[in-house]
């Protein structure tokens, strides 16, 4: 259960603050991202052996193990898997998980039947050689399922905090098209490519827009820790942190439906065979 250099810059951020962010959220993203689950995992089957890329807090992995799966989830953040590792002991899950960089990781040849990956797979350094890591890791006729997010500008929720932040915050990251990050896979032509040249055959993509919510209660926690306005939040002192965090939350004012946010999550949902 080593972790096998990933990339500095991921590793940083998700075994550090980042990682502690999605740790301390876990119960608040579980519930919003839920609606996601069923179309990740359609078609499986109990007994298939599935590889889980980049599953975090262990939800995924869970409820694949729950429909009788054998399901190993992999990442790179030490305290992501250490709770995922709770959960699956505390439900009494058979689930499995190893902290490695999916990128590069050794694992055993054509060793499974479905591979799947809620917003887990953005954030390679090189596509291309994860994606044939992963091959040489499923069996022939393998599935490859995959949930990411579209472009940006279809996701208005996931921006607005750094758009209304963006005066207060002159030093947040700058996304850039194709970049390791959220919406590193918003071009599908893109993606379909990086699959091939990887070897993957059959390669599907179809939009996916799913209504996501959560209690109006949640939205000032999850502005305060999450994504880059989150992290770049805690740096401030507490009266800014503070005054800026009341301003981000009336910019959301838009998404509030009495005690809900609501928002639709633009996703690709990608599908490839090994062959």
């Amino acid at each position: 259960m080593t972790l096998q250099s990933p990339p500095d810059e991921q590793s940083r951020l998700w075994n550090g603050p980042g990682g502690r962010a999605w740790v301390d959220s876990q119960p608040l993203l579980d519930e919003l991202f839920a609606p996601l689950v069923a179309p990740l995992l359609e078609g499986l089957r109990a007994g298939e052996r599935v590889l889980d890329i980049g599953c975090g807090t262990g939800a995924t992995s869970l409820a694949a193990t729950g429909l009788g799966a054998d399901c190993l989830g992999v990442d790179l953040s030490g305290p992501m898997l250490a709770l995922a590792r709770n959960r699956a002991r505390e439900a009494g899950s058979a689930a499995r998980f190893v902290c490695a960089d999916a990128q590069s990781h050794d694992f055993a040849p054509a060793s499974f039947d479905r591979l799947i990956s809620r917003f887990g797979v953005m954030f390679f350094a090189d596509p291309v050689a994860a994606f044939a890591n992963l091959r040489g890791a499923a069996r022939q006729g393998a599935c490859l399922r995959l949930v990411v997010w579209r472009s940006a500008a279809e996701n208005p929720f996931m921006t607005t905090a750094e758009r209304a932040a963006a005066g207060s915050l002159p030093d947040l990251p700058v996304r850039r098209p194709g970049a390791p990050g959220q919406f590193a896979f918003a071009d599908a032509q893109r993606v379909r490519g990086l699959l091939q040249t990887a070897g993957w055959s059959d390669v599907e993509i179809r939009r996916l827009d799913v209504p996501l919510s959560m209690a109006e209660a949640a939205l000032l926690p999850y502005l305060s820790r999450l994504g880059p306005v989150g992290l770049a939040l805690q740096q401030l002192e507490e009266g800014a942190r503070t005054a800026l965090a009341a301003r981000l939350r009336e910019a959301f004012e838009p998404f509030v439906r009495g005690d809900r946010v609501e928002f639709v999550a633009a996703c690709w949902q990608i599908d490839a065979v090994r062959r």
